[in-house]
């Protein structure tokens, strides 16, 4: 059975040979494995046979990457979205956002000029990322093209197809997306005080999308399915009222989601934290798939397929922190006590319930993706 068809199946909530496999190691965790003996080739998604492949444009303003200051710990660069951040050199934390490009509302119409649909924005030969490291935290990388599984371009599209693996077109919309122009807090006040300037960011961000899609559909590009990626949540609840979902970032949600199904594509939907609360429209609105379905954020894999099972497929849940425990029945029971119930009629694929973190070891992970295809075999 192919991958395509393993994760057709569970989206359409039947039962394969066994659960579809998919990842997101960080590169600080690739490095590590590296030195733990994972080969340089084939690429880490390869090596591990990772079920699903992204491939997508760059959707940013496009402002010319350069660097400002280093030190033999950290990099601080411009950023595509006209901002700057500080990253450590390892790639083992979160980047520092030092500054962003819209202060105000004059700042984003100047930028919106730059959001325009070029085939330019397409890395049609595989060049961009030619040769390095995925970086799959969940966090935009430094070119801020987005996540991929195997090297972008036609290339890739052509052997991922040929390799029957399951192919997304991958797009970052809405709130999170947003938080690369402007700082949180001012976005967080203008939800309340500037509304319109808020929508217009988010469809403005989401046509572009749209239309980039189009651009790579015509240039060859084929795909199974669309994947957002929208961060709503954290450890708490959500980032901001359920007011605000409903009224001003549900539409956004709602062309998009009704544009890919007009296009007979499944969506999958990338949200960090507990967004429990918006369950609700996720599945009113067509959403296929949701992920990561993040443990230490209160998000229940097991609770989440007895309520919601039979309606939104599920990816992910299971915790990290037990992968990086020293002892091996801690993940075992973590996987045994999970995956035979969430694989039941279909609906789950698994992947860990964030991103990998270079706490584990190569010889750790190896073990958590024996016991998934022990445990999630039909």
């Amino acid at each position: 059975m192919t991958s395509r068809e393993r994760v057709l199946m569970a989206l359409n909530h039947e039962e394969a040979d066994r659960v579809p496999i998919h990842d997101a190691p960080w590169a600080a965790t690739i490095e590590r494995w590296y030195q733990e003996g994972l080969p340089h080739d084939p690429a880490p998604a390869e090596y591990f046979d990772y079920e699903i492949v992204t491939f997508n444009a760059d959707t940013t303003p496009r402002f010319p990457i350069e660097i400002v200051e280093e030190t033999d710990e950290y990099i601080i660069c411009t950023t595509p979205a006209g901002g700057l951040r500080r990253d450590r050199k390892d790639y083992a934390s979160t980047p520092e956002i030092i500054d962003y490009p819209c202060k105000n509302r004059d700042d984003w119409e100047k930028m919106k000029e730059q959001l325009a649909p070029d085939p330019t924005r397409v890395d049609w030969d595989g060049q961009w990322l030619k040769g390095s490291a995925e970086d799959e935290r969940g966090e935009d990388s430094l070119l801020e093209i987005g996540r991929t599984d195997h090297r972008l371009g036609l290339p890739g599209n052509t052997k991922a197809r040929a390799q029957g693996r399951f192919i997304c077109y991958g797009c970052s919309i809405g709130y999170d997306k947003i938080q690369s122009y402007v700082a949180s807090e001012q976005l967080l006040i203008a939800i309340a005080t500037e509304q319109e300037w808020v929508r217009d960011m988010y469809e403005t961000d989401a046509t572009l999308s749209l239309q980039m899609y189009e651009i790579m559909k015509d240039g060859g590009f084929e795909f199974d399915a669309a994947w957002a990626y929208c961060d709503l949540g954290y450890r708490n609840g959500l980032l901001f009222s359920p007011r605000h979902y409903e009224e001003t970032l549900r539409p956004t949600f709602q062309r998009v989601f009704d544009y890919f199904q007009a296009e007979g594509l499944p969506i999958l939907l990338h949200s960090c934290g507990n967004v429990e609360e918006l369950m609700p429209y996720f599945i009113e609105d067509g959403l296929t798939c949701l992920q990561p379905l993040e443990v230490k954020a209160g998000m229940d894999l097991l609770e989440l397929k007895k309520n919601l099972g039979d309606r939104l497929t599920l990816m992910g849940g299971i915790d990290v922190r037990a992968m990086a425990d020293p002892d091996p029945t801690v993940i075992e029971e973590e996987i045994r006590s999970k995956i035979p119930l969430a694989k039941q009629g279909g609906g789950y694929i698994y992947h860990s319930d964030h991103s990998l973190p270079n706490n584990i070891s190569l010889e750790q992970y190896r073990r958590v993706l024996e016991l998934v295809k022990q445990y999630g075999a039909y």
